[in-house]
């Protein structure tokens, strides 16, 4: 699926005011239905750092954002995720620039200031992930270091249409047959994972909630 799916859309938005949630990231934007959901979520001060190398589908979906007047809470990057991510986490004092490309392919440079000492590890209240499949552990664990003691990480697309229950017979896609391998290698990982405390939900793609617990 690649929207959000409204009622998750909609769950997200709950779980996020009963944790009062505050500070959080999006890696994986598209078209910023589960972004718009967030920061309309989020108190005026909140703030998203979301991340998406897709700029052109990313400003399909910002008319909407600016006419809920939530821009302001939104720091949106157009970037790879891993190397954005391994700045956060590692940087001494992080000043990032990213070269992105405009309309005309015209290369233009977007900075955004962190201002951090010691990185940003244990600095989030809540992380949602809708990213490649085949990389999923990798931002699990990237996630876990950014994400405080306590607070949530939320993995989409974890049913993966289904396909995760069915046998390789019954899959007559070979794109979500490769694919749901990594989901099942992922569900699997995060049922044993002792850092976690997590349930995945039968809502929209299926939506595993990750509590970390140290």
């Amino acid at each position: 699926m690649m929207n959000v799916a409204a009622d998750e859309g909609q769950f997200l938005s709950v779980l996020l005011k009963i944790i009062n949630g505050k500070k959080t990231m999006g890696i994986g934007v598209f078209t910023g239905y589960s972004l718009l959901t967030t920061a309309l979520a989020l108190p005026e001060d909140g703030k998203i750092v979301a991340i998406d190398p897709d700029k052109e589908a990313y400003e399909v979906g910002l008319p909407f954002i600016k006419k809920a007047g939530i821009e302001h809470k939104i720091n949106y990057i157009p970037s790879d995720a891993f190397p954005l991510l391994n700045d956060l986490i590692y940087c001494v004092s992080a000043v990032l620039t990213y070269a992105i490309n405009d309309q005309s392919s015209r290369k233009h440079t977007s900075s955004c200031n962190f201002h951090c000492l010691h990185g940003e590890e244990d600095t989030f209240d809540f992380i949602y992930v809708d990213a490649s499949e085949n990389d999923c552990l990798k931002f699990h664990e990237l996630a876990l270091k950014l994400v405080k003691i306590g607070r949530i990480i939320a993995d989409d697309n974890t049913l993966f249409l289904g396909s995760v229950a069915k046998s390789d017979k019954e899959i007559m896609e070979e794109p979500i047959r490769k694919l749901r391998n990594f989901v099942i290698e992922f569900n699997r990982f995060i049922t044993a994972d002792p850092r976690v405390e997590s349930s995945l939900l039968s809502i929209g793609d299926g939506l595993t909630l990750c509590r970390r617990l140290y």
